[in-house]
């Protein structure tokens, strides 16, 4: 990985992207860091300084922005609301026939659907910035700080209006740096910045294990974070990197008296084939009960329950009913991602077939079946690396959206496998010598 970054360096226009990219991050980090007008940036400093990094409820949402959300800045809302967006409209694709069709229409179907993808991310960030700001003028965005209500000194409608319109041009000049990086940077801009996002927490999330730590001044309980992290990073590259391939064959065809096809390859089905949104939606549905019962008043016992068994992410029940639903999620996800009918219908509108298996029906069959199979040990997989390392890590005072936790490990590593993979297959374009010299 390293010689493919030096030598991309030393090609001209590899140079000029990742310099250009590396600018844009910088902006990027720069605009999570400017507070947004009507917010008292002292008040704010000390809620987060009392709160010790407990950052309950909206823990999730402050790691996608890099730490942005808890101190109320431009980029309070990061780049949840495009992913939101994204998820969103990627079931609807299969829900809407319009939808199915505009994807089906290659290249421009897909600008339409991008186009709407920008139109919801801006509805989202309005609606989850106006539910920022109520929270922090309401002073529950900080329980147990005793300035929590003087966040927002003047609530006056104005200044309300224009929190949120700031905070919903914040989200939009972030979308707009992500596809800067992939018109004219290394590409997969999105990714890109949720990566720096989570990169971003992590020397102040491992200095915190350090501070809280009491063997040899912290530094055993440091080491045995760096240690556990490795590990856990070595065995997502492991199973992220392992697909199941079926073999396809296609059959000769002679048009004229040039013969076409006789070709085999192969159809890649990752055993992971949901990525990381099974942990994200597992996550965000366990956060709606929680959400409810904190903007509800009064003590009533749904409210005490939910408090005592589904805040906690050390909990029993919160830990089975998390795993339960990434599983349920990994198999819906793969369910409406991956469709083994139409796969098999192309093979043979195009003269292939798996050896030994008859096209058509019998193909959509046994593509489900392959599916169904590595669906499980993949849907496993990610509850227990969703888990283990929050279970591990609580004894040694981490909140529950630690760095090493689950959801940032699949997505750091994720997307810097395919950052690398981008790298490496345009240096190979640049590269390539021919058969002639």
């Amino acid at each position: 990985m390293l010689t493919a970054f030096a030598r991309a360096f030393k090609t001209p226009d590899l140079r000029k992207k990742l310099l250009f990219t590396l600018g844009i991050i910088v902006v990027y980090r720069v605009g999570t860091h400017i507070p947004i007008p009507g917010v008292d940036y002292r008040n704010v400093q000390t809620c987060i300084d009392a709160a010790q990094a407990n950052q309950g409820l909206f823990g999730l949402v402050n790691m996608f922005s890099g730490g942005a959300l808890l101190q109320i800045t431009v980029f309070a809302l990061g780049i949840m609301p495009y992913i939101t967006a994204s998820i969103i409209l990627q079931l609807l694709t299969v829900v809407i026939p319009r939808l199915e069709a505009l994807k089906k229409e290659g290249q421009a179907g897909t600008a339409k659907i991008t186009q709407y993808t920008r139109y919801l991310t801006v509805a989202l960030a309005i609606l989850q910035g106006t539910g920022l700001v109520a929270t922090a003028r309401s002073g529950a965005l900080f329980q147990g700080c005793p300035v929590a209500s003087q966040i927002v000194p003047d609530q006056s409608i104005f200044v309300t209006i224009t929190m949120v319109i700031t905070m919903t041009a914040g989200t939009a000049v972030v979308m707009w740096l992500g596809e800067l990086i992939t018109d004219r940077g290394i590409g997969n801009g999105m990714s890109i910045l949720m990566f720096i996002s989570i990169a971003a927490t992590f020397p102040s999330a491992l200095w915190a294990i350090k501070e809280q730590g009491s063997l040899a001044d912290g530094w055993i309980e440091f080491g045995t974070v760096i240690a556990v992290g490795l590990v856990m990073v070595g065995l997502v590259v492991f199973v992220e990197q392992a697909q199941r391939r079926i073999p396809v064959q296609y059959a000769k065809r002679m048009i004229g008296r040039r013969s076409y096809g006789g070709t085999s390859t192969y159809i890649p089905l990752k055993v992971n084939q949901a990525g990381v949104i099974p942990v994200i939606f597992a996550s965000s549905l366990l956060y709606i009960p929680a959400l409810i019962a904190q903007f509800s008043s009064g003590t009533s016992g749904w409210k005490t329950w939910i408090e005592s068994h589904l805040v906690r992410g050390d909990h029993p029940i919160y830990v089975t009913l998390y795993f339960l639903l990434i599983v349920f999620f990994a198999f819906f996800y793969v369910a409406i991602s991956f469709n083994p009918e139409e796969v098999a219908d192309n093979m043979k509108k195009y003269g292939g077939f798996i050896p030994g298996i008859r096209a058509g029906r019998p193909t959509a069959e046994y593509l489900s079946y392959v599916l169904n199979r590595i669906t499980w040990p993949g849907s496993l997989y990610l509850g227990l690396i969703a888990l283990v390392p929050t279970m591990a890590l609580v004894g040694f005072g981490a909140n529950q959206n630690f760095p090493f936790g689950g959801t940032s490990i699949l997505i750091i590593v994720g997307v810097g496998l395919e950052t690398v993979k981008q790298i490496e297959s345009q240096l190979q374009q640049r590269n390539y010598e021919g058969f002639l010299r």
